[in-house]
């Protein structure tokens, strides 16, 4: 069997009318066998019965009861075994046994009882029919209950299948809800590292202009001819206390930084919009193709704006050369006139996964830490035309 075959039979199997649908056809099959093989009124009516409940198996289990319990009657009053009351019996003990209406030690039990019972009665029965029967307390007699240890095989069969089948479900549904939490406590590492490497960064843009402000203060005192006493004090206060907060964002960083990281502060001027034309020319420079595309005019954004917007594209990038190579990826930056800036990164690769939460890395959790930052919002999925698309809307008017 293929799989999509596979596929479809598992989810008609799951699907609400299944049990209607069965329970239906069973009953209606159980009606033609009395037809052509009529049985008495109690046999009749515990075929009809034991294979009408099992349309409500699903919706309510504990009817299982009911299919065996129909199903023994109707097997008690005829020696005959009727084929619609084996089916239905045993699907009645595997729905108990798969639901665990009671402990599978207690149904076998109950069933067992049943079955004795019913050979007692068959028993009578033989001996009404002139049958040879010996006497209960006899040792030969023993073989008279072969039918009940028959059933009784059958009956343990059904029951244990069933529970079978609710232990591997209930372990597939435990460990699916792990990995769910696993998953989930990553995503949730992954977006504080993530904060933690924007902090970083932010930090060597802040420092900058807190250093600017150290820098021109201190010059201000001697570059600027006729100021008071009190006015180059206060310089010097804007200076010292410019200073201080260079102080404060070294310790900060300090306790930001991992233990794998190294002990130095960052230095190197952090990247804005206007090394994507490198970015791009590194993308291609490994084998991948990429455009990259301006509209609107070009705006000196706020420097946390500039680099989130780079990261997002630098990520995106790297993504597709990860899970779609040699797919043409366009880089989209658009300055609108209502100050949102708008970044849309698109290849015509293979796009998402279809199997739901497959591919979802940290990557997408990084880039929306970045639009979060700024107060944007980005989206992620299949593109327009195909491939994957990831946007990102940036405002900055109030920046």
């Amino acid at each position: 069997m293929s799989t999509s075959l596979q596929q479809r039979f598992r989810a008609w199997i799951a699907s609400p009318a299944y049990p209607w649908v069965t329970g239906g056809a069973l009953t209606a099959g159980a009606v033609a066998e009395l037809i052509v093989y009529p049985g008495s009124v109690t046999t009749t009516i515990g075929v009809v019965v034991s294979a009408a409940s099992l349309m409500w198996r699903r919706s309510f289990p504990p009817v299982g009861v009911v299919t065996v319990a129909a199903g023994l009657l109707g097997f008690a009053g005829d020696v005959s075994l009727y084929v619609s009351i084996m089916v239905s019996g045993l699907i009645g003990f595997y729905t108990l046994g798969r639901h665990r209406v009671r402990h599978p030690a207690v149904i076998v039990a109950g069933g067992t009882l049943g079955a004795v019972g019913v050979n007692l009665v068959h028993i009578r029965t033989w001996s009404q029919m002139d049958l040879p029967v010996p006497p209960l307390w006899q040792m030969d007699s023993l073989s008279l209950f072969t039918e009940s240890f028959l059933l009784t095989v059958v009956i343990f069969g059904a029951v244990m299948m069933g529970d079978a089948v609710r232990s591997r479900d209930q372990s597939r549904h435990e460990r699916n809800l792990a990995q769910g939490q696993l998953i989930a406590m990553e995503r949730q590492q992954a977006a504080e590292a993530e904060r933690a490497a924007i902090a970083r960064e932010l930090h060597d843009i802040v420092s900058h202009s807190v250093s600017m402000i150290a820098v021109q203060a201190e010059s201000a005192t001697y570059a600027t001819p006729g100021l008071t006493a009190d006015a180059q004090d206060g310089f010097q206060q804007i200076a010292t206390t410019a200073r201080s907060a260079m102080a404060e964002l070294r310790r900060l960083l300090g306790v930001l930084r991992t233990p794998q990281e190294d002990a130095t502060l960052l230095t190197g001027p952090q990247p804005t919009l206007d090394h994507l034309a490198d970015l791009v020319e590194q993308h291609r420079a490994v084998g991948g193709t990429a455009e990259l595309k301006v509209t609107g005019r070009r705006e000196q954004l706020p420097a946390a704006w500039e680099l989130s917007a780079y990261r997002i594209a630098q990520e995106s990038l790297t993504n597709a050369r990860k899970h779609a190579p040699g797919a043409r990826t366009v880089v989209e930056v658009d300055y609108g006139a209502d100050r949102l800036l708008t970044l849309r990164i698109h290849d015509d690769g293979p796009g998402p996964s279809p199997v739901p939460g497959a591919g979802a890395g940290h990557g997408l959790t990084g880039m929306r830490e970045r639009a979060a930052l700024v107060g944007g919002r980005l989206s992620t999925g299949a593109g327009p035309d195909g491939g994957f698309l990831v946007q990102a809307e940036l405002p900055w008017g109030t920046g």
